[in-house]
């Protein structure tokens, strides 16, 4: 009889749950004009419910009469709706990928527009930045990083880490083919590691939602790695329309390593450059 009490609780829970949070999903885009209706749904509860638990509230309903009338609750909430998962020379034979085959059909071009969609606070952006520098691509480079969080924007600006974090980084740098000291690219001072203007100075960072905005340029790469992992399919073929505007002819598209063309509404635009690590190119 108790196991019974206890799954009947649940699944009125879940029938709650199923009202409340698209109620809480357009009450947050009514409010902020951020949009995570088309969020993968369980990720997304994780996160609302790691919020009302840290608000010390117990329902959905809760967060969002605090969220509407709280602007503190409001940002804590878009903190934990954005993607902050991140490390220098993540994946490192990605790296060894993007140098073998990205690098040589950028030597081809005068001038190249990288777009990094969803770049967090930064640390994927400086690594493409010191892997165009190694290859001597750089000053003929624009990197133009975007996300949707403006604090995780700044602190990719400044382009200071902990410097605690170094070590396990240059670990990376080195398994993804560096050429030189990892420890070149940044002065240490106090506990914080700040990286040498000069990997800045090609760099733009800008807000940029994938849910909401249009194509800004057009570009020869566009990396969007573990981003569309959280994304259902409607807003994956969305993004992916995105791209495919937004990529010159014979563009590179680089996702994560989890995530795929198939089954999206561009699969049949793109060849594979290396099915290992999601480097795709534009062929229509």
């Amino acid at each position: 009889m108790d196991l019974q009490i206890k799954v009947k609780s649940k699944l009125q829970k879940l029938d709650v749950e199923a009202i409340e949070i698209p109620l809480l999903l357009e009450a947050i885009f009514q409010r902020s004009g951020y949009d995570f209706r088309d969020y993968a749904l369980s990720s997304l509860t994780r996160r609302i419910w790691k919020r009302i638990r840290e608000e010390g509230l117990s329902t959905v309903s809760g967060l969002q009469e605090k969220v509407l009338h709280d602007i503190g609750c409001m940002d804590r909430f878009l903190m934990d709706m954005s993607i902050n998962v991140t490390e220098f020379f993540r994946d490192p034979g990605f790296y060894l990928a993007f140098r073998e085959k990205v690098v040589p059909m950028l030597r081809t071009y005068p001038f190249v527009r990288i777009w990094h969609a969803g770049c967090s606070t930064g640390e994927e952006v400086y690594s493409i930045a010191i892997v165009l520098k190694e290859e001597g691509l750089y000053d003929k480079c624009k990197l133009y990083a975007t996300d949707i969080n403006d604090t995780v924007l700044k602190r990719a600006k400044d382009g200071i880490f902990p410097l605690k974090s170094m070590r396990e980084f240059t670990h990376n740098y080195i398994q993804a083919g560096g050429e030189r000291a990892f420890s070149e690219y940044y002065t240490a001072r106090d506990h914080d590691a700040i990286f040498c203007s000069e990997l800045k100075k090609n760099l733009v960072f800008a807000s940029h939602d994938l849910v909401m905005d249009t194509s800004f340029n057009e570009f020869n790469v566009i990396l969007c790695r573990n981003v569309m992992i959280y994304f259902n399919k409607k807003l994956h073929n969305r993004v992916h329309d995105l791209f495919h505007e937004s990529l010159c002819n014979f563009g590179i598209l680089c996702l994560g390593s989890k995530e795929s063309l198939r089954f999206t509404s561009r699969e049949e635009c793109y060849e594979d450059l290396d099915s290992r690590w999601k480097l795709y190119r534009k062929i229509r």
